[in-house]
């Protein structure tokens, strides 16, 4: 693995907060677009988000995996609505389609009602304990090489065994990458049992630093280590003037759409991760050097919508200071969403790069 990781995200349309769904659920020439722009623009790997109304994550990352050659994927996945073992064949066959490329993030679910729309009735820290049992199932379908039986609170099965393996097992990695997401006190012993990649959302500094601390402690128990992703939507300009311009644009643009769709500002749901952006927000919309909030703040803290704003440069920097805490991932995502992608690949990302390389090899010298 290289020493820092940028992930995209690509959804099956366009859309975000400026930006209205129009159309088909489906736009497959947008799909197809939208995955080559990121592999152009040099990210290592893209989110499929999921949503209870969405379209199918898994068929939407082997479509991509499809038009495109080297990025990786990372598909979004909520335990719960199909067995353990059938998805561990799912995600080794999609794996092995797709040449090694995918990635699993499984969200355990902060919302009741999005829960409910697909039939699933737990509440949130059961959730993350059947969570807990879907991971020690799945990978276990991975690596035995020979059937097992299983019987636990949620599953319970009979000679569970897979004929298909990951492709990444054949290359020195057990099973697909799990990255995992959750702050709550439900979530954080299930991370540090499972976990590869730990995603935050935008928090503050000081905020990143608790948070993944408690993360390592869990994964101490386990005699694991984790690894760090955190999550922002940059907002780019030639001057730092013309960003914050941009970034009032985008709230003013934000603030219209959601009167237009009658929305106010929605509550956190049950999300700890949404609770927390609401927190940060709490203290101002700018903190730390680059983090804006008032997008975070307007729409209730709902999914990644923390921003950095300024010159590549200057967010290139602050970036270097979440990897500073050990954040080795950095999921980058724009409000106007293809374009913004393409632009991230001309400056941010290299920029980006280049001064964690740097930063590296001045310590290895120092030592």
């Amino acid at each position: 693995m290289s020493d820092i990781e940028f992930i995209g995200m690509i959804q099956a349309q366009k859309v975000s907060e400026i930006h209205p769904a129009r159309g088909p659920a489906i736009d497959r020439d947008y799909v197809r677009a939208f995955a080559q722009a990121h592999e152009q623009a040099g990210f290592d790997r893209v989110l499929v988000p999921h949503h209870s109304t969405s379209p199918d994550a898994t068929l939407t990352v082997a479509y991509a995996a499809s038009v495109t050659e080297r990025i990786h994927f990372m598909l979004a996945h909520r335990p719960g609505f199909v067995a353990p073992t059938l998805a561990a064949r799912q995600f080794a066959s999609l794996d092995q389609f797709s040449g090694g490329r995918l990635g699993v993030h499984y969200i355990s679910g902060g919302s009741d009602e999005e829960q409910k729309r697909d039939g699933d009735w737990l509440d949130h820290d059961q959730r993350y304990a059947r969570t807990d049992e879907y991971l020690e199932v799945l990978r276990k379908v991975w690596t035995s090489d020979k059937p097992f039986d299983h019987e636990g609170p949620h599953y319970r099965f009979k000679d569970a065994f897979s004929e298909v393996k990951p492709l990444q097992s054949q290359h020195g990695k057990p099973h697909v990458p799990i990255y995992f997401g959750g702050a709550s006190e439900a979530a954080l012993p299930v991370a540090g049992k499972h976990a590869d990649v730990y995603a935050l959302w935008g928090e503050s500094l000081d905020q990143a630093r608790e948070l993944t601390g408690r993360v390592r402690a869990e994964a101490a128990k386990h005699g694991r280590s984790v690894r760090f992703s955190v999550s922002f939507r940059p907002i780019l300009a030639e001057t730092e003037e013309k960003a914050w311009e941009r970034a009032d644009a985008i709230l003013a643009e934000t603030r219209r759409l959601r009167v237009v769709q009658g929305f106010g500002r929605g509550g956190p749901q049950q999300s700890e991760g949404a609770r927390r952006l609401l927190a940060a927000a709490e203290k101002g919309t700018r903190l730390d050097k680059r983090l804006w909030t008032a997008v975070a703040q307007e729409i209730g803290g709902r999914s990644n919508s923390t921003a950095l704003v300024g010159t590549p440069d200057q967010v290139a920097e602050a970036l270097l200071d979440y990897h500073e805490l050990g954040v080795t991932t950095f999921l980058i995502r724009g409000f106007d969403p293809l374009e913004d992608a393409v632009d991230y690949g001309r400056e941010l990302i290299p920029r980006t790069r280049e001064r964690v390389a740097e930063r590296l090899a001045a310590q290895r010298k120092a030592a």
